[in-house]
């Protein structure tokens, strides 16, 4: 029996990821370096620390920047583009429709709580999760499956229970690595990577009312995924 849903934040809930490479993008550009999508796309869905776009564009320029003047520009740069940005499509709709079918909201970021906390109170979408766990409650983020872990052990429910959301290669491989079903929500960025460890594939959280989803993946679940409906 299905009892949860499980969604990612940056890329499923609102496009934070483009604006973020855009950011770095403009920044690098402005002092003639390239900074390719090929080089970006292996840290999307991971945390910060796999990879450090500041000593990267040092290594390439082959000098120290002024990080103290340029980090804040960049960082107003991205929060700029970001709070510029609706709810992606179906987001709220799922979450309202969870509650209505007695299942649980959560979900695991390998961004920080207090990241993905303050955009999800900008956006009046908090309320409508139960569990929510970010990079600084794990000891590994994505690819590896512990944040997920988490969520279904305070959600006190099995793997077989729920279903997640995901956007991003490395996402989905924590979730699989966690024993879940997931479907790959991708955007105009993330569709550009392999996807193909997903169990099923939507272009967006509005395709199907989530009542007629569940109804479609239930028999892909097998015999523990038995619908609610």
């Amino acid at each position: 029996m299905i009892k949860a849903l499980i969604f990612d934040f940056d890329g499923l809930i609102i496009e934070t990821e483009e604006p973020i490479y855009r950011s770095w993008l403009e920044l690098y550009q402005s002092l003639g370096v390239p900074l390719p999508f090929s080089t970006w796309a292996d840290v999307i869905g991971v945390a910060a620390e796999g990879f450090d776009p500041f000593d990267n564009l040092e290594k390439q320029l082959g000098r120290s920047l002024d990080r103290e003047q340029i980090v804040p520009r960049r960082q107003a740069r991205e929060l700029e583009l970001i709070t510029a940005l609706p709810i992606l499509p179906g987001v709220k709709d799922t979450l309202i429709d969870a509650r209505g079918l007695g299942l649980k909201n959560g979900l695991a970021s390998s961004s920080s709580c207090e990241w993905v906390t303050g955009h999800l109170r900008r956006l009046e979408l908090i309320d409508y999760f139960d569990c929510i766990r970010g990079k600084d409650d794990v000891m590994l983020a994505k690819p590896d499956p512990e944040l997920f872990l988490a969520v279904l052990d305070d959600l006190n429910i099995q793997p077989q229970q729920a279903i997640v959301f995901e956007d991003s290669p490395n996402g989905i491989l924590a979730a699989k690595r966690a024993g879940l079903f997931c479907i790959a929500v991708p955007t105009p960025l993330t569709r550009q990577l392999p996807l193909d460890q997903a169990d099923m594939q939507i272009n967006s959280l509005a395709d199907m009312p989530l009542r007629d989803l569940i109804l479609e993946i239930t028999p892909l679940l097998g015999s523990a995924g038995r619908s609610i409906l």
